[in-house]
């Protein structure tokens, strides 16, 4: 069956219902430039999404050496078809008349065109004077979640073993790093114990702080279509907003901001006082239960209600939902991580799924969610904080086998002390301990907390500052030198999902002008710095995409993550693979544990786990009395208040977040006419009863304010739990007057005006949701609605005064629906 949708109105496209334990049918999504027809393309180019974690797989559609579209992959087994909006229409950026074709360099204050050579000898003079004058800990990477594994892998090496630096980690710090160390904690290593294909098995849907309709809306199509079809999954929202998840939830709480652990705690205490506890799993698989019995023996759904702000009847029923499901699958993602206790609650999840023995049989896991593409790669391949494999940088034997790997000296790969995490990193820039800076592939300059001190650290004169980017973003414009890079589609590699899916991605254009792939860069810098192993020979030995893997491949051997069985040739055609894909999983490994706990040894693990209230590491020998025969590891932890809460100056709990139409700080998406349509502008958020308490209006431009900054922008009144306001934090100013930042004629846009720096002290992941703010209003509107999106999480509660949020004629998407689909086979 084909239809025709306007995939901006309807985001999630029609539906195909599903019951349980059945397969996930096909529905095959295509969007091709106007005037183009399917019978015009003259190439298919495999690849996948580039704009949110899910791993869409699609194909590029080419006509004379131009991109004119994409469809979905319907053999494919994240996606079977689909695509969301930014996949849709995200790619139309990659032809936008303003993408960078040749460096940039400073000159006289200035940024001006030049060739590679000249760029890459300022870049590796400057390298070469730090390294002789300062050493390798005067210079700092700070990468993306957007590259490709073959471009992390190669950072990592040139990093680590080439500078010598352990000053490297990615914007994934933002958004991820709480996932990677939730299940460090909890299972001694990362990696995700569940499948997207729980969903279909799922009895009980847990979603904490995971809006999952629009940062991986592909995966709610899925449990839409579960809603509609035979035995449907009951839905628990823990969200401050009424999410389209909420909407349809059998339970939503909305607690007060930061009080996650308090809820969490409660939950536990209901599931283990009314004994939903699988004894006999705790006993065989994990430590720490006692504890954690102990610790929440007081935190009672009466006691929770208090500290939540949320009807303790309304907890107990949650509870229940929880301790009576048969197959619980739980998801978490920004409202846990972006907190004070990120790291505390997010562990909370795991030990509910510990103790009811809800893991590695279908329907049965736990996703500790990603928010980027490749974010999953920045922990694998090393680029975020990690040493490359999972490997544990304390311990000895796992740094003398990369060093194996890599044939230089143990000494070589910096080890003394944890790997710089990111805030830390602007903070060494400031104090002029770190001189160079190389960005690649994001933003920070809207997206880190706190901008006007990230702009004053990019803008001093001894900081030398590389820039690696597809625009000129407000970042890139305070550059010393900015190097063009190319994009998805335009190279390739391949990327690894949140349920550790490898999709590989070929090139299907040419990027435009001198743009070059970031893995092309990097290899450049190797060669121009003359790296070496300890025999003398090139420290790196591959000169393209494949020959990465491969290397990347010798360096996963034996590890969590491995890929040993994979390769490119394995992946083109059919569907992506779940790592590890080795002789034991030739064909990938749908879930982890299935057979019990496999990397919390003391010999294997990753870390030996911190101090979950001050972040302090534990030792080998703590972590080898504690946990001897490599068990999941329950682990307490009490309820801590926000570092930063309400006052009477700042009587607002103010939370930032995404939208579905955008990605990050715009770069691609505010370029695509349709999603940049959907939702132009910024906007503030604000319950109906605090609008009414303070006399506001939808449409009315207002500030808000907090102790570090102010932005501006127009109300929109929605459901959203009172005394807290919401605001997207894509928006910065590359499509403004001011360009680079806010000035006397153009007051702050970009929520990151207001966030603070602080961050969770076990993940370092930055706190953009738990700032004190004010509200004042500015000026009326004059009956114009806040540009924010209709058919989200911004819905208006008085939807008749504000017209529904639409794309026209060309946001029309063509959807093929195969309910009969064969999931093995590919075909009907």
């Amino acid at each position: 069956m084909e239809s025709s949708v306007d995939r901006i109105a309807d985001p999630w496209g029609g539906r195909v219902p599903h019951g349980r334990h059945q397969p996930w049918p096909a529905r095959v999504d295509t969007r091709l430039a106007d005037g183009v027809r399917s019978e015009d393309v003259q190439r298919w180019v495999q690849a996948a999404s580039i704009l949110h974690s899910d791993g869409d797989a699609m194909d590029i559609a080419v006509v004379d050496g131009r991109m004119v579209g994409v469809r979905g992959r319907a053999v494919d087994r994240v996606n079977r078809g689909r695509l969301g909006p930014k996949d849709l229409f995200g790619w139309q950026a990659n032809a936008s008349p303003d993408r960078l074709t040749r460096p940039l360099v400073r000159e006289g204050g200035r940024l001006v065109e030049t060739d590679w050579d000249t760029a890459m000898d300022r870049v590796v003079s400057r390298s070469r004077e730090l390294l002789d004058e300062r050493g390798p800990g005067s210079l700092g990477f700070y990468t993306s979640g957007q590259l490709f594994l073959e471009e992390y892998y190669t950072l990592a090496v040139l990093a680590r073993a080439g500078i010598g630096t352990n000053h490297l980690d990615g914007n994934t710090r933002l958004c991820t790093s709480t996932a990677a160390e939730a299940l460090k904690e909890s299972f001694g290593c990362d990696g995700q114990p569940g499948s997207y294909d729980d969903i279909d098995h799922a009895d009980v849907i847990a979603l904490f702080g995971h809006n999952i309709a629009e940062t991986q809306p592909v995966q709610w199509m899925r449990v839409l279509d579960r809603l509609e079809g035979t035995d449907p999954p009951r839905l628990l929202c823990v969200d401050p907003r009424p999410t389209p998840v909420a909407r349809r939830a059998a339970v939503h709480l909305a607690p007060r901001i930061g009080t996650n652990v308090a809820l969490f705690n409660a939950l536990l205490h209901e599931v283990i006082r009314t004994d939903r506890v699988d004894h006999a799993y705790v006993r065989a698989h994990t430590v720490g239960f006692e504890e954690l019995a102990a610790r929440v023996a007081d935190c009672t759904p009466q006691w929770a209600a208090g500290v939540c702000d949320v009807p303790a009847a309304r907890i107990s029923e949650a509870a229940e939902l929880l301790g009576t499901a048969d197959r619980l699958l739980s998801t978490v993602l920004q409202g846990v991580y972006q907190s004070h206790q990120a790291t505390a609650a997010a562990v909370q999840v795991n030990n509910l799924h510990l103790i009811r023995g809800m893991l590695g049989r279908p329907g049965a896991g736990v996703l500790q969610m990603n928010g980027q593409p490749t974010a999953q790669n920045t922990r694998e391949c090393g680029a975020n904080g990690d040493l490359p494999g999972f490997r544990n940088w304390q311990n000895d034997a796992h740094v003398e086998d990369l060093a194996k790997v890599w044939n230089v000296e143990p000494s070589t790969i910096p080890h003394y002390a944890p790997p710089t995490h990111a805030l830390q990193m602007f903070r060494y820039a400031e104090q002029g301990s770190i001189r160079m800076l190389w960005i690649s592939g994001t933003n920070p300059a809207v997206s880190l907390p706190e901008l006007s001190r990230v702009r004053s650290v990019l803008s001093q004169e001894r900081l030398f500052t590389v820039v690696q980017d597809l625009f000129l973003t407000e970042t890139a414009q305070l550059a010393d030198v900015v190097l063009p890079a190319a994009t998805w589609g335009e190279k390739t590699g391949t990327f690894t999902n949140a349920d550790r899916t490898v999709h590989l991605s070929e090139k299907a254009v040419e990027p435009p002008g001198g743009a070059r792939p970031d893995l092309e860069i990097f290899l450049d810098y190797a060669r121009r710095m003359d790296f070496r192993d300890k025999d003398g020979g090139p420290l790196i030995t591959w000169q393209d995409p494949e020959s990465a893997f491969e290397a990347w491949k010798r360096c996963s051997a034996g590890r969590p993550c491995d890929y040993t069985g994979l390769s490119y040739d394995m992946l083109r055609g059919g569907s992506g693979i779940q790592w590890p894909v080795n002789e034991r999983a030739p064909e990938g490994t749908g879930r982890l544990y299935t057979d019990g706990i496999t990397w919390a040894h003391p010999d294997v693990c990753e870390n030996y786990g911190k101090d979950l209230v001050t972040g302090a590491a534990d030792g080998a020998m703590e972590y080898r009395s504690l946990n001897p025969d490599g068990r999941a590891m329950i682990k307490a932890a009490a309820y801590l208040p926000p570092h930063e809460g309400p006052s009477e100056e700042y009587p607002f709990q103010l939370t930032t977040g995404r939208t579905l139409y955008h990605f990050h700080t715009r770069t691609k998406t505010g370029r695509a006419p349709q999603l940049n349509a959907a939702a132009p502008d910024v906007w503030v958020e604000v319950s109906a009863k605090d609008a009414e308490r303070t006399g506001l209006r939808e449409g009315d431009l207002v500030e808000v304010r907090s102790p570090r900054g102010a932005l501006r922008g127009r109300l929109r009144v929605t459901d959203l739990r009172p005394g807290v306001l919401f605001v997207p934090f894509h928006y910065g100013y590359w499509d403004t007057p001011a360009g680079s930042g806010p000035d006397a004629s153009t007051p702050g846009r970009a929520a990151n005006e207001t966030t603070i720096t602080d961050w969770d002290p076990a993940s370092k992941q930055p706190l953009f949701k738990t700032a004190a703010a004010a509200l004042t209003l500015v000026e009326r509107g004059d009956g114009t609605p806040s540009p924010a999106p209709t058919t989200t999480a911004s819905a208006p509660t008085a939807p008749r005064h504000v017209p529904v949020t639409t794309g026209g004629p060309a946001a029309h998407v063509t959807q093929v629906l195969h309910p009969a689909w064969d999931r093995k086979e590919g075909s009907r």
